[in-house]
């Protein structure tokens, strides 16, 4: 029985998976990544997309949140950012979308490190509402700023193209949000590892211990901001190249919720935890409609109940979370490794 992981070089002590299994974890899930789109249908490959889109957005926001203890209600007005750069050099500045996207990315991050400078006074509920006024001044500009956004119309943004073939197709573009997703999980997964990371982990745990160690608070705070609205806003030019229309009401305060319960339910401060809930919660209301056209015969006017009953189980599922696992899915799943890794030891 394994008693321990023993390391005899610096490479193996550095490896980014340490043991077999989960060296063989990586490789399936790559391979069902690569495999996947060839035997989907266009439904399947939609939620696929989806997924990989709120992958990257909810990574972004356990950066700041679940890493670094600095709680955000901006997430959908930084995504309006991105989405609305991209589209908007797109469209009206003929910049190429695969440019487009980088340059999102930057704008994206300069306001998020802009609305990240009350952090270093504020904590808790108070940088909460922070955090919220940005998610509302941010849309407000949108719906306000005709000369540039078009205030409350759609921007529609022309077709992503690449060699004369159109890029955003379900399978085409499948390809680009997934390749854009593992780099942002590989590069996550990195970046904690550098001091960086280290920095950001001890003001999480305990600012004022960590100033006293010779950790600059508001440089690294306004970097989390700053790195966390980077992914946000590519998340954002994703949905504007893949859907080609850009409305406000895709960035509203719900989806901030919706992304918070993302890290909440998958759980915080791992890059695991954010894959987990951005999975579940995307398919959540899959399974919820799919149960309710099986209950239609059974319960009259199931149709008007259904979107009030989608909400109600969203809100339950976060609170049983809360109270049962506050850890999440990601603690569910390392459960699970160790029971069968001590199995049949397995207390």
């Amino acid at each position: 029985m394994e008693s321990g992981i023993f390391h005899t070089t610096y490479r193996a002590d550095m490896a980014l998976r340490q043991t077999p299994a989960e060296k063989v974890r990586v490789v399936l899930a790559v391979l069902l990544v690569l495999c996947f789109p060839f035997f989907a249908d266009r439904f399947y490959l939609t939620l696929a997309n989806q997924i990989g889109i709120a992958v990257i957005g909810a990574i972004g926001l356990n950066l700041l949140v679940g890493y670094t203890g600095q709680i955000s209600l901006g997430q959908g007005g930084f995504m309006a950012v991105g989405a609305y750069t991209a589209g908007l050099l797109t469209a009206q500045l003929g910049v190429p979308w695969y440019g487009s996207i980088p340059l999102a990315c930057l704008a994206t991050a300069v306001v998020g490190g802009f609305f990240g400078i009350p952090s270093l006074r504020l904590k808790g509920l108070y940088l909460v509402i922070a955090t919220l006024a940005a998610q509302e001044i941010i849309l407000w500009i949108v719906t306000h700023w005709d000369a540039v956004t078009g205030g409350v119309d759609a921007l529609v943004v022309p077709d992503p193209t690449l060699f004369g073939i159109q890029m955003n197709t379900d399978f085409r573009f499948y390809w680009v949000i997934w390749g854009l997703a593992g780099l942002t999980i590989l590069v996550t997964v990195n970046l904690f590892r550098t001091h960086i990371g280290r920095a950001w982990i001890a003001i999480r745990d305990q600012d004022i211990a960590a100033e006293v160690m010779g950790i600059g608070l508001f440089r690294y705070k306004l970097l989390a901001f700053a790195t966390s609205s980077f992914f946000v806003g590519l998340a954002g030019a994703l949905i504007a190249h893949y859907r080609n229309i850009v409305t406000w009401e895709r960035f509203t305060v719900d989806v901030s919720v919706t992304y918070l319960a993302m890290i909440i339910i998958g759980g915080l401060g791992s890059v695991a935890g954010a894959i987990f809930g951005a999975v579940f919660i995307t398919l959540l209301p899959v399974f919820l409609n799919d149960a309710g056209q099986a209950l239609r015969g059974v319960i009259p006017n199931i149709d008007t109940i259904l979107p009030f009953a989608e909400q109600a189980a969203f809100g339950i599922v976060i609170i049983l979370f809360l109270v049962l696992e506050p850890r999440g899915l990601r603690r569910i799943w390392d459960r699970i490794k160790d029971y069968f890794r001590l199995w049949p030891f397995s207390y």
